[in-house]
C-alpha cells in the first residue's frame, strides 16, 4: 500500500483511559465477541447441517452470519486485546486493511438483508410464483452479486483512505480504523473526501435502508387478504427483520450521512452496530424463529445421541 504521507503507525485512544473500565470493557467485549461467534457459527451449522432448512430464507441467514461473524471480528479481537495493553498501535497498512474489511463485511450484511427482503416480498406478495422465481440458482447469482457489490464498495472506499495525506498527530480517537477519524487526523481540505464518503457509504446505508422499509410496508400492507393464521405467521417473520434493519441501519445513517465532524458518542454508536447488532442476531433469529429452533434441537440430539452410542 502506498503511503501518502510520513507517518507508518497510528495509536488506537480505545473507547476509555481509565484502567478500571479498560478491564471492564475487555470482560464486556469478550462475552459480546464469543456470543457473536458462537451463535453465528451455530446457525450456520444448523442450516447447513438441516434438510429442513433448505429454503431461500435459511439460505440467505447462513451468508448474513457469516457476513455478521466476519464483520464483528474485524474490530472485536483488537478492542478486546487493546484493551488490556499499555501499547495500542496499529501499523498503516494494518489500519488501511481493517478499513477495507469492516466496509467489505458491512456493506455484505447491507446486501444481504435487502435479499432477505426480496425473498419475503416474493413468498407473500408472489405465493404462486415463488418456487420459480427464488430458485436456488437465481440465490446463488444473487448472493454472487452482493459479494461483487461488496467487493466495489471495500475498494472505493479504501481508494478514499489511501489518498488520505497525515503528517500530524497519530492518535486515532476511537477503537477501530474508519473514515471519518481518520479525516480528523488527515492535513488536507476535508470537504471533498467527506462528499465521496457520504455520497459512498452514506448513500449505501440510506438508500438500503429506504428500500428495505418501503419493501416491508408493501408486505405489510398486501397482508390483508390472507388467512389470520398467514398474517401471523408473515407478521412474526418480518417483526424479526425490521428489528435487524432499525439496529442496524440507525447507527450507520448516523455515522455515514454527516460532515465531518465527530461527536463523544460516535464510539459507542460505531460498538453498536460493528459488535452489538452481530452479537443480537442470532438470538434475535433463532428466538423467534421455531424452524431455526426446532433444527437446532434435532441436529444437537442427534450428535449427542451418537456419541453416548460410541
Amino acid at each position: 500500500m502506498q503511503q501518502n504521507n510520513s507517518i507508518t503507525e497510528f495509536i488506537l485512544l480505545g473507547l476509555t483511559q481509565d484502567l478500571r473500565k479498560k478491564k471492564m470493557v475487555f470482560v464486556i467485549f469478550f462475552i459480546f465477541y464469543l456470543g457473536t461467534v458462537v451463535g453465528n457459527l451455530l446457525i450456520i451449522v444448523t442450516i447447513k447441517s438441516s434438510r429442513s432448512l433448505g429454503s431461500p430464507m435459511y439460505y440467505f441467514l447462513f451468508y448474513l452470519s457469516l457476513a455478521d461473524s466476519c464483520f464483528s471480528t474485524t474490530t472485536a479481537p483488537r478492542l478486546i486485546v487493546d484493551s488490556l495493553s499499555t501499547k495500542r498501535i496499529i501499523t498503516y497498512n494494518e489500519c488501511m486493511t481493517q478499513v477495507f474489511a469492516l466496509h467489505f463485511f458491512g456493506s455484505m450484511e447491507i446486501f444481504v438483508l435487502i435479499l432477505m427482503a426480496v425473498d419475503r416480498y416474493v413468498a407473500i406478495c408472489k405465493p404462486l410464483h415463488y418456487p420459480t422465481i427464488m430458485r436456488r440458482q437465481v440465490c446463488t447469482i444473487l448472493i454472487t452479486l452482493a459479494w461483487i457489490g461488496s467487493f466495489i464498495h471495500s475498494i472505493a472506499q479504501i481508494i478514499l483512505a489511501l489518498r488520505l495525506p497525515f503528517c500530524g498527530p497519530n492518535l486515532i480517537d476511537h477503537y477501530c480504523c474508519d473514515l471519518q477519524p481518520l479525516l480528523k487526523l488527515a492535513c488536507m481540505d476535508k470537504y471533498v473526501i467527506n462528499l465521496l464518503m457520504v455520497s459512498n457509504s452514506g448513500a449505501l446505508c440510506s438508500s438500503g435502508f429506504v428500500i428495505l422499509m418501503i419493501s416491508y410496508i408493501v408486505i405489510l400492507y398486501s397482508l390483508r387478504n390472507h388467512s389470520a393464521e398467514g398474517r401471523k405467521k408473515a407478521l412474526s417473520t418480518c417483526t424479526t427483520h425490521i428489528i435487524v434493519v432499525v439496529l442496524f441501519f440507525g447507527p450507520c445513517i448516523f455515522i455515514y450521512t454527516r460532515p465531518p465532524t465527530t461527536f463523544p458518542m460516535d464510539k459507542m454508536v460505531a460498538v453498536f452496530y460493528t459488535i452489538g447488532t452481530p452479537f443480537l442476531n442470532p438470538f434475535i433469529y433463532t428466538l423467534r424463529n421455531a424452524e431455526v429452533k426446532n433444527a437446532m434441537r434435532k441436529l444437537w440430539c442427534s450428535k449427542i445421541t451418537s456419541e453416548s452410542k460410541r
